[in-house]
């Protein structure tokens, strides 16, 4: 998945897009999860740089912002760490703040799931890859035609996918294409970078599974998005 820089003439719509994302997010989870996610929210609304993804505050500074101690700011920023929603770009150092980057594409990755709760127009939007990108298809959303049956494996196993979930089947799966299967390795090719990353992400496994059940020479898969 590529996140487009949210500059220039969009940069406002996508800006909106990715709190927004971030807001339903929040709200989908528990208590604990609407504290989190209003924290990052802050910090990207009132001290995070879009133009040069960086975000230039110190823990004094964050602590007040979030009502909160500075033991609690070193806990909550850890996390967003361990996440791999923030990075550090530049320590701290004396007379100095830290300066962290924000990882725009972690967090889309990660809010995917209310995508749909926001609308299928976000969906759509969020889905695509940036307009310079002109050799990688977007996706798109198509009606669930069930693959036909045949006897080579991968049509068996997108056979297989189908009738375990056609919803599943037809979001994502429908839009792979086997590119080569050697050494035990099976290759499928996406239509776009973010397809690639969301499937190894959330899905190899269940891949993997009916690969090994149609194929058990196959012990690993590799997704690749088309050049």
């Amino acid at each position: 998945m590529q996140v487009a820089k949210p500059v220039g003439r969009s940069a406002p719509a996508l800006k909106y897009d990715i709190l927004s994302a971030l807001a339903v997010h929040a709200l989908s989870g528990d208590k604990h999860r609407h504290r989190s996610i209003l924290r990052i929210m802050v910090l990207v609304t009132t001290r995070y740089n879009w133009r040069s993804n960086e975000l230039s505050i110190g823990r004094e500074e964050i602590a007040r912002l979030w009502s909160v101690n500075e033991r609690t700011v070193k806990r909550e920023m850890a996390k967003f760490r361990n996440a791999g929603w923030i990075t550090v770009k530049r320590p701290a150092v004396r007379g100095r703040v830290a300066v962290y980057e924000i990882d725009l594409k972690q967090i889309m990755l990660d809010t995917v799931d209310i995508w749909p709760v926001i609308g299928t127009d976000f969906q759509d939007r969020m889905q695509q890859e940036p307009a310079q990108a002109t050799n990688v298809v977007p996706f798109q959303s198509k009606p669930a035609i069930p693959p036909p049956e045949g006897e080579d494996v991968w049509g068996q196993v997108q056979s297989i996918l189908h009738g375990r979930d056609p919803e599943l089947w037809a979001s994502w799966f429908q839009h792979l294409n086997e590119a080569e299967r050697a050494g035990g390795v099976a290759t499928l090719i996406a239509p776009s970078r973010f397809m690639a990353d969301y499937i190894a992400q959330k899905w190899a496994g269940r891949l993997l599974a009916v690969y090994t059940r149609v194929d058990p020479s196959i012990r690993s898969l590799r997704i690749e998005a088309a050049e």
